[in-house]
């Protein structure tokens, strides 16, 4: 899995997994994402969403080496209370995602539970309450849940207005990450399995964007994610090349006819970053 550190930890992708499938909670956690997200909400029928917190319950309790992340259920659902109850007491569930965030006191209240929290940027009111939400102390992440924005806002599919809109809404989750010291954010899923080009697309036009990897709902997608987001044979010898010189280079210094100063530094890190994690992923 990639590394986890506040503020600097690099997830390139989040797979997330039906709470009431029980048999494939081993197999996600295998499959190489960064994280693990076993979902309470959209993916499972309201008459089955206690039986997924009894089926995840007993997978951690067979497997207690096992560190999962919960997509619990939004704070008006009947069930909310009881999947916070669930994920508290639960030490094999690293962390909570909340969907539909917009309340930055509810965010508050659920934060108490000692486990660091996604937020999913998904309505209007989210968007609208951003500075806020990201600032709330306990936050690790913000997503962005393109999918449910784009219904929220009446938005029209595959049009260049809407992809416009949802753009700049993404803008601004990218931008309060960075202000408020959180973890890079995730984009939205890619809903479209087969379309492997499509996917990969996507994501390069997210990581372009700032964020630093994307959610995923599918095994196969891991593979096609993470290749997306390595960075180029030429791009990691050049960071190399620059980390290289610059040992003996006490301020600003020029490579190639070009100027190397801090924000240079930061980049080639950022690339050297990426690669070893892709290298890691491949092993």
């Amino acid at each position: 899995m990639d590394q986890i550190d506040r503020g600097t930890q690099i997830v390139r992708s989040a797979l997330f997994v039906p709470g009431d499938r029980p048999e494939r909670f081993a197999k996600a956690l295998a499959a190489g994402a960064g994280q693990v997200i076993i979902d309470f909400e959209d993916a499972v029928e309201e008459g089955a969403k206690a039986g997924a917190r009894d089926s995840l319950r007993t997978f951690l309790l067979q497997n207690p080496e096992a560190r999962v992340w919960v997509r619990i259920n939004s704070t008006g659902h009947v069930q909310y209370q009881a999947d916070v109850e669930f994920c508290s007491r639960e030490p094999g569930v690293a962390g909570i995602m909340l969907p539909k965030a917009e309340d930055p006191s509810l965010v508050m209240q659920l934060s108490e539970c000692g486990k660091p929290l996604w937020l999913i940027i998904e309505t209007a009111m989210g968007a609208a309450t951003l500075s806020l939400l990201s600032a709330t102390p306990g936050v690790e992440r913000l997503c962005f849940g393109s999918i449910d924005m784009a219904v929220d806002l009446a938005l029209e599919e595959g049009t260049q207005g809407g992809q416009s809109m949802l753009n700049t809404l993404r803008a601004g989750v990218i931008l309060h990450s960075k202000l408020n010291g959180l973890a890079p954010p995730l984009d939205g899923v890619y809903p479209a399995i087969a379309d492997v080009s499509g996917l990969a697309a996507s994501v390069k036009n997210s990581h372009g964007m700032g964020f630093g990897g994307v959610l995923c709902i599918h095994p196969s997608q891991i593979r096609v994610i993470h290749e997306s987001l390595a960075p180029a044979i030429e791009e990691v010898d050049w960071a190399r090349r620059v980390r290289e010189a610059a040992v003996n280079q006490p301020g600003a210094f020029k490579m190639d006819g070009r100027m190397i100063d801090a924000p240079v530094l930061a980049r080639a890190d950022r690339i050297i970053s990426l690669a070893s994690l892709s290298h890691t992923s491949q092993r």
